[in-house]
């Protein structure tokens, strides 16, 4: 018998606008009544405006914690008692804990990513990566993978106002960790097939290939092999055209499904002290996403 909500049950939930797309109340509420926690995981979509008085209201209300997305994460950051090592070389959260009154803030998503290379068998140690777009969940990547021991990183941005800015963000978080990162432009498709021919793991973090866009985030020269790993983040449609690509020539593909989940299980832990069912919610998020396919 399912348990219902009582004068006992916690809250936790996202913040964001907008938010009502979110796929984190289907996961969050999923792993609670599979370990029978008493919580139940809402999604919030808050104005800028009134940020702070919700940001208020996880102390007011008792809350387990939040998670942040657009366009609070900075925000969130500003806020934050403490910061996780990663969230301080980030320098946005996506997760706050509450604990005593005090807000503690985590970034996830570099975690996810690397938790979902592990499950493939894949190991970032001395190897070299090429990620393509500089945007929020392309820096999670990037931080997290230079503070756990990769080799070198090759990033592809758009050679537009904020190139010089990222390229500078980058450059810090090279000095910080001893990793050697290198920013190229995006539009050198020459350049880019040369890099990625000697890169072993290949990351598509622009949104070109989400949806109903078929088209190639790389050029139509680019090679790709057995030799190489490649990675899309986007996890709708499960299987984009560069994975398609990719597992025609043999590569090993990951979609982005993976970092979803395992970035939402270490917010999971940080909020009830549990591990999350990976393996439940993995399954009930490809029968959603499936079904949103099928729409």
């Amino acid at each position: 018998m399912e348990k219902s909500i009582s004068g006992y049950t916690k809250l936790a939930g996202v913040i964001a606008k907008p938010i009502k797309h979110s796929l984190s109340p289907l996961i969050h509420n999923t792993g609670y009544r599979a370990l029978t926690i008493d919580a139940v995981y809402l999604a919030f979509e808050v104005e800028e405006t009134e940020f702070d008085q919700a940001l208020d209201a996880v102390k007011t209300f008792d809350m387990l914690g939040v998670n942040l997305s657009m366009p609070y994460k900075q925000k969130g950051y500003d806020r934050c008692d403490t910061l996780s090592e990663s969230a301080k070389l980030i320098g946005v959260v996506n997760t706050i804990v509450q604990r005593n009154g005090q807000f503690h803030g985590y970034n996830t998503d570099g975690i996810g990513f690397i938790e979902s290379l592990i499950d493939e068998g894949i190991s970032i140690n001395n190897q070299t990566l090429t990620i393509l777009g500089a945007g929020g969940a392309a820096k999670a990547v990037i931080c997290q993978c230079a503070l756990d021991g990769i080799k070198e990183i090759n990033v592809f941005k758009r050679n537009n106002h904020s190139f010089n800015h990222v390229q500078k963000e980058l450059a810090d978080i090279s000095t910080q960790t001893n990793t050697v990162i290198n920013v190229f432009d995006y539009a050198d498709k020459k350049l880019m097939e040369d890099i990625i021919s000697k890169s072993d793991i290949l990351v598509n973090a622009t949104q070109i290939g989400m949806g109903d866009n078929f088209d190639l985030p790389i050029g139509d020269n680019v090679k790709l092999t057995e030799q190489h790993v490649v990675v899309d983040l986007i996890y709708h449609p499960l299987e984009t055209p560069l994975l398609k690509l990719a597992r025609a020539n043999d590569a090993v593909v990951i979609n982005g499904l993976g970092m979803l989940v395992h970035q939402a299980a270490y917010a999971f832990e940080l909020m009830t002290q549990e591990k999350m069912p990976i393996k439940i919610i993995s399954e009930r998020l490809i029968e959603e996403l499936n079904d949103k396919e099928r729409e």
